[in-house]
C-alpha cells in the first residue's frame, strides 16, 4: 500500500497553496522524497498529516500552542506572583523588600490575600502531637523530602475535617506540619526561621539569613511544582494530597533537587585550591556538555525567566558577609566568567546553606518549606475557580489507514 501523496495531495489535505508547501519542505517543516524512476516529489501521508494537526492547533491557538509548555506564553490568570522586568513579586510587594523585613508567615498571608495573623488554636496540634512520634519511627530511614511525602496523608483527614478553624488557619495549620516532616521533629507553631534555627542550632544572624531564604523562595508563579499543585487541587484532591504532589515534582533534579547538584559542585571546589577552581569548574562544564542534551551550564547558574541573573539569587548573596565568606563569591565570580551566566536560587540557597554551616541538603528543605507558601496560594486561588485543568494533547502518532486526503 502506497503511503505517500503528491504535491497536490498533501496541498490539498493541509488546505494551502503549492508555494506554500514547498515553504513548509524549505523550512524544515516537512520532507519530501523522490521515489526511484520518479521525477515528482512525494510526501509521506503520515508526516502530512502530523504537520496538519500542528497547523491546526496554532490556527486555533493564535500560535501559542508550541511554546506553551516549556517556557512559553502564559497558560491561566493569577493574581499571586509576577515575574517583570527582573523583578519579582507577591501581590505586588517587591521580593526584595519582604526578604529584608518580613518573616515567612508574613509573607504567606500576602500571599494568601489574607488579613493579619490568622491564630491557631493550640487544639489544632494536640490531637496531632500524640500521633507524632510513631509517624517519626515509621519514616526515620528516610530523607526529609520522603519523609513528609510519608507523614502529609496520614495527616489529610485529620486536619480538613477540624472543626472551627478556617481556610488561612488550616493553611497554617499545614505548614507548620509541613516543617514539622521535613524536619524530623514535633510540630509547634514557633516562627518558622527560628523553627529552622533551633533544629539547625543556628545564632540570631544566622537566622535572619534562613528568613530571606524561605521569603525569597516562597513563590515563582507557575514552576512545574506550583502547576502540579494546581491540577491536583483542580481535581478536588484534598490540601495534604496537593502538597504532597508539590513535593513530588520539587524533588526532581531539574527543579527543587538541582540544590544537590549545586551543593556537590561548590564544596567539592571549595575544598579544591583556589589557583586551580578555574580548571575544576571548566572540567565541570565539559562534562555537562558532553552528557547533558541542551545547552552547556553549571548547577546553579542562568534562568529563563531572567537573562540579566535571576533576582531571588542575587538577593540571598547580598545577605551573606563578602568579606566573611570570600570562597564562596570567588567560586561565583568564577563560574560567571566562564559560562557568562549569572547566579540563580540554587546556587543562592547552596550559599546559606554553607555559610550557616548547614548539612548538605539543607537548601533543600529551604526551598520546599518556603515554597509550601506558594502552593497553598496556587490550590486555593485554583479552587476559588472552581475549573479543572484539563489541557489537550496534539496527537502526531500513527493515524488510520482511513485518514482521507
Amino acid at each position: 500500500m502506497d503511503n505517500t501523496l503528491t504535491a497536490r495531495q498533501a496541498a490539498e489535505l493541509l488546505g494551502v497553496s503549492l508555494p506554500t508547501l514547498y515553504s513548509y519542505v524549505s523550512r524544515g517543516l516537512l520532507q519530501s522524497q523522490q521515489q526511484q524512476g520518479q521525477r515528482a516529489k512525494r510526501y509521506l501521508k503520515e508526516e502530512v498529516l502530523r504537520l496538519l494537526a500542528r497547523t491546526s492547533d496554532n490556527k486555533r491557538a493564535g500560535g501559542a500552542a508550541e511554546s506553551a509548555i516549556d517556557w512559553g506564553v502564559p497558560v491561566l490568570e493569577s493574581k499571586i506572583t509576577q515575574v517583570k522586568n527582573g523583578k519579582l513579586y507577591y501581590r505586588g510587594h517587591g521580593v526584595d523588600e519582604l526578604a529584608g523585613t518580613h518573616t515567612l508567615e508574613q509573607t504567606a498571608w500576602i500571599l494568601w490575600d489574607c488579613e493579619a495573623n490568622p491564630d491557631l488554636p493550640q487544639t489544632c496540634l494536640t490531637a496531632l502531637i500524640t500521633l507524632w512520634p510513631r509517624f517519626l519511627d515509621l519514616t526515620a530511614h528516610l530523607p526529609p523530602y520522603e519523609r513528609a511525602v510519608s507523614i502529609l496523608p496520614l495527616l489529610a483527614n485529620t486536619v480538613e475535617e477540624m472543626p472551627d478553624i478556617h481556610t488561612h488557619q488550616k493553611a497554617m495549620l499545614w505548614m507548620h506540619l509541613m516543617a514539622a516532616a521535613l524536619l524530623g521533629v514535633a510540630p509547634d507553631y514557633q516562627t518558622f526561621h527560628q523553627k529552622l534555627a533551633a533544629a539547625w542550632q543556628l545564632d540570631e544572624e544566622q537566622a535572619a539569613l534562613i528568613r530571606a531564604a524561605l521569603v525569597a523562595s516562597a513563590d515563582h508563579e507557575l514552576n512545574v511544582s506550583t502547576f502540579t499543585v494546581r491540577c491536583v487541587a483542580s481535581a478536588g484532591a484534598n490540601m495534604g494530597m496537593a502538597l504532597v504532589a508539590g513535593l513530588a515534582a520539587l524533588s526532581g533534579p531539574k527543579h527543587g533537587g538541582e540544590s544537590l547538584r549545586v551543593s556537590h559542585m561548590l564544596r567539592a571546589a571549595l575544598a579544591t585550591p583556589r589557583c586551580d577552581v578555574s580548571s575544576f569548574l571548566s572540567k565541570r562544564l565539559h562534562n555537562h556538555d558532553a552528557h547533558e542534551h541542551f545547552s552547556p551550564r553549571l548547577p546553579g547558574f542562568s534562568h529563563p525567566l531572567y537573562p540579566d541573573g535571576d533576582a531571588r539569587g542575587a538577593l540571598l548573596m547580598k545577605t551573606l558577609d563578602r568579606k566573611k565568606h570570600a570562597d564562596l563569591f570567588a567560586v561565583a565570580d568564577l563560574a560567571e566568567h566562564l559560562t557568562g551566566q549569572k547566579l540563580n536560587i540554587d546556587f543562592g540557597l547552596v550559599a546559606v546553606e554553607i555559610a550557616c554551616q548547614l548539612p548538605p541538603g539543607a537548601a533543600q528543605i529551604l526551598f520546599a518549606l518556603g515554597r509550601t507558601a506558594g502552593w497553598i496560594a496556587h490550590a486555593m486561588e485554583q479552587v476559588d475557580t472552581g475549573q479543572l485543568i484539563r489541557p489537550r494533547a496534539r496527537y502526531v502518532g500513527k493515524f488510520p489507514d482511513s485518514a482521507s486526503v
